[in-house]
């Protein structure tokens, strides 16, 4: 699955979970730049995650997350490391 797959399928889930059906999601988009993007948004917005890739993540590994790009870049990872 390449990047863009991936930054497309986060933006769905994003609007879904924000209930934003215009957001358009980049590589920087955080919670600090995307309205409505709250505590219980973030765990909604993980679980979601988790279910539509099939994975999941460990508390390190989501910590330090920064934005979507670090997402789609640990998603990569765990994707890769199926197969």
């Amino acid at each position: 699955m390449t990047e863009n797959e991936i930054l497309t399928r986060l933006q769905d889930i994003l609007r879904d979970v924000l209930h934003q059906p215009a957001l358009v999601v980049t590589r920087e988009a955080s919670a600090k730049n995307i309205a409505g993007w709250d505590s219980l948004a973030h765990v909604d917005i993980l679980w979601n995650v988790e279910h539509e890739f099939s994975v999941k993540f460990a508390l390190g590994e989501i910590q330090d997350l920064q934005n979507v790009g670090g997402l789609a870049d640990l998603l990569i990872q765990k994707l890769a490391a199926r197969r």
